[in-house]
């Protein structure tokens, strides 16, 4: 499998060249030559695959020669080693619930996946790698967990200050040995503003090899297509879903789609955004115009200028007709978010989370116009990481899991910085991580 840029002024590369270079040369995304069709049966005996065999055979092709066919199997079970149950929360609409990894996150499938890829391809390698990456929220501490002590690879973490609830900032702020966390006084956008403007410094590519743990690697976004294979594995009705994905960078949405098509049966896609509606915009007018991020309680969606919106245009061969027969956008903003998250608990004893909620509300409304039909959400985060918002809003205090529970002994390491390109360039080159 060969990747190319979509800037299209970039050599195409390999699957292991496309993921320790995070993004092409010509500041354009990875994107794969074509995307492989799921061997004959495979779907329609999808039940009697494990998880491991399941992700075996969706991501082989993607992988092509680049990693051992011995290795990425041991890859594959150390990624999908947790549960992905698709609850079931009234007739219509069930969860993926996608928080039963080490943070709690969806993320973990995607930053599990790469650092285990990493660590194979820069094996050979005297020089470190230094994973740059910006998050508004459940990539950090994914990345941190995916990457902590492995070695030849330094990982830096910018995330805006304020802006991501208590758990999500122990967990990337607390681990130190090989992670480091950079505290930016501004925006998601800010932070990955500056994550771009390094992958194209050369004064900082003569001093680190930088690469990208954000979904913009295809190593952090291909894999998560593997959980929308594991909902429709217990899938119980006739019709194909209707997948409402709370959507941000839309890696993730991006994802499902790649595993669209290639075989994978969907009715409908929603992205389900917060306030910041840029593609709702986009689906209403034709028009894409980016702005600039509103903080909403459902933070991790807080971004102005998505990323991976490229790549699903891409899917869609640039045709907005084709792209609108299968997917469309909706907008929730935090009043409606809250007051979901009340309905869900009070009528069916389930507890959303505020992006899960966003994706509830989009589902919930969509399938009131078409009532025949029935769908699932993406959970994407525990409620646990946002107190503030779910506890108050259920009244009632959300147990907190082992899984994170030992992170509030653990005291918060990391480094204040404006949100300058300029001083995070000065910070790096000196190499004080």
């Amino acid at each position: 499998m060969l990747y190319y840029s979509l800037n299209h002024n970039a050599p195409r590369v390999s699957f292991a060249e496309a993921a320790i270079s995070g993004q092409a040369p010509d500041k354009g995304l990875y994107f794969p030559r074509s995307i492989p069709e799921l061997p004959n049966g495979f779907i329609e005996n999808l039940k009697n695959y494990s998880k491991e065999e399941i992700g075996y055979t969706v991501m082989k092709p993607f992988i092509g020669e680049a990693i051992p066919d011995e290795i990425l199997h041991t890859i594959i079970a150390e990624t999908v080693n947790f549960n992905f149950p698709l609850i079931r929360i009234n007739q219509q609409i069930a969860s993926l619930e996608l928080f039963h990894g080490p943070t709690l996150a969806f993320k973990d499938v995607g930053a599990r996946f790469m650092s285990r890829c990493l660590s194979y391809l820069n094996r050979n390698n005297k020089k470190e790698i230094t994973v740059l990456v910006a998050t508004s929220g459940d990539t950090g501490g994914a990345v941190a967990n995916g990457f902590l002590g492995v070695e030849g690879v330094n990982v830096i973490i910018l995330y805006p200050s304020g802006k991501v609830s208590p758990i999500q900032e122990l967990q990337l702020t607390t681990l130190g040995k090989n992670i480091t966390a950079l505290e930016i006084n501004g925006t998601f956008d800010d932070c990955q503003s500056i994550v771009k403007q390094a992958f194209t410094d050369q004064d900082i590519a003569q001093k680190v090899h930088l690469t990208s743990a954000n979904s913009i690697n295809v190593a952090r976004w291909l894999p998560q297509q593997l959980y929308y294979f594991y909902a429709y594995q217990q899938w119980q009705e006739k019709e194909a879903p209707v997948i409402s994905v709370p959507s941000g960078n839309f890696g993730n949405i991006c994802a499902g789609v790649v595993a669209f098509k290639s075989g994978l049966p969907v009715k409908q896609f929603i992205a389900a955004c917060n306030a910041n509606n840029i593609v709702p915009n986009y689906f209403e007018t034709g028009v894409y115009q980016p702005g600039q991020a509103i903080a909403t309680i459902s933070n991790a969606m807080d971004v102005g200028n998505p990323s991976n919106f490229i790549r699903i245009r891409e899917l869609f061969n640039q045709q907005f007709s084709e792209l609108k027969n299968k997917m469309c956008s909706v907008s929730v903003n935090d009043v409606i978010t809250k007051q979901t998250i009340r309905d869900v608990y009070q009528q069916h004893n389930y507890i959303l989370d505020p992006h899960g909620a966003v994706a509830y509300n989009a589902l919930e409304n969509y399938l009131k116009e078409h009532p025949s039909d029935k769908g699932f959400i993406l959970e994407t985060a525990h409620p646990v990481k946002f107190p503030d918002t779910v506890e108050n809003v259920i009244r009632k205090k959300i147990p907190v899991p082992g899984a994170v529970e030992y992170l509030f002994n653990k005291t918060k390491q990391s480094i204040l910085m404006p949100a300058s390109f300029t001083s995070f360039k000065e910070w790096i080159i000196t190499g004080k991580f």
